[in-house]
């Protein structure tokens, strides 16, 4: 595990090698691939990195996947949204917990976990919406790449992390290469990976991670079609649903 690699190589390696890609899509908000299931990732526009290797549709998921472990950032997200579309297919989902994925459920991770962080040091990786609430009841600080104000940016981590008795980091840290050296630093915190582009294994207990929090596509023509059409938030009014559990609640569902 010395190797920041080992993460990358621990999702990689449960990737089937049967299953191909069927199409790919990436949008203003949300880069997807459909092979078993739909994986979402958050799109990056930096135009100064092009797609290398397109077309995708027909390749192998595993060939897709490991582009996660690109500097593109771009083509990262594909890889990512290729990887999650493997873990977070909602019938490998459903069968895992013993129970359908509901779209009616809109609660957040910062939601259900509100009474348990309070008064507690919370430092939450990427500004999510809606966390005025909860930085009224805990000592919240927000670091980002792209800080809005009251942020802190994100290289503040390497001084913040380690104080925290919380932290909550994106999924989209798998796409910059920054989960590794972040998970680290919490070692010390409870850790909530939390967002569309996270994969949905228990993988991440063996890593430090107490709870996850990801989505899956119920309704994966509804969700492509919104995001064919710019939508962001939008997703989750059509078709789209967020999962949270902890290590007993895979244990206890997937028997």
């Amino acid at each position: 595990m010395s190797s920041p690699w080992w993460i990358y190589d621990r999702l990689l390696a449960q990737i089937p090698s049967e299953v191909r890609v069927r199409r790919v899509l990436v949008g203003r908000a949300w880069t997807l691939v459909e092979s078993h299931g739909l994986g979402i990732a958050m799109s990056h526009r930096n135009e100064d990195e092009g797609l290398l290797r397109p077309p995708f549709a027909g390749r192998a998921l595993t060939e897709i996947a490991s582009f996660v472990r690109s500097w593109n950032v771009r083509e990262a997200a594909i890889g990512l949204a290729a990887v999650n579309s493997h873990f977070n297919a909602r019938e490998r989902v459903e069968a895992a917990f013993g129970r359908p994925v509901s779209v009616d459920d809109r609660s957040t991770a910062f939601q259900v976990m509100h009474d348990e962080l309070a008064g507690r040091k919370v430092a939450v990786i990427g500004h999510f919406p809606g966390l005025e609430a909860l930085g009224k009841t805990c000592s919240l600080t927000l670091l980002e790449r792209q800080p809005q104000p009251g942020d802190l940016p994100d290289f503040a981590a390497e001084y913040i992390l380690p104080e925290q008795d919380y932290v909550f980091i994106t999924g989209v840290t798998l796409v910059n290469k920054t989960l590794p050296r972040l998970l680290e630093l919490s070692r010390d915190a409870k850790v909530v990976l939390v967002g569309p582009s996270v994969p949905l294994t228990p993988a991440w207990f063996e890593m430090g991670v107490s709870v996850v929090a990801g989505t899956v596509a119920v309704d994966p023509d509804e969700v492509w079609l919104a995001t064919a059409e710019g939508g962001v938030r939008d997703i989750w009014d059509r078709g789209a649903a967020t999962v949270h559990f902890r290590a007993e609640d895979w244990v206890r569902c997937s028997g």
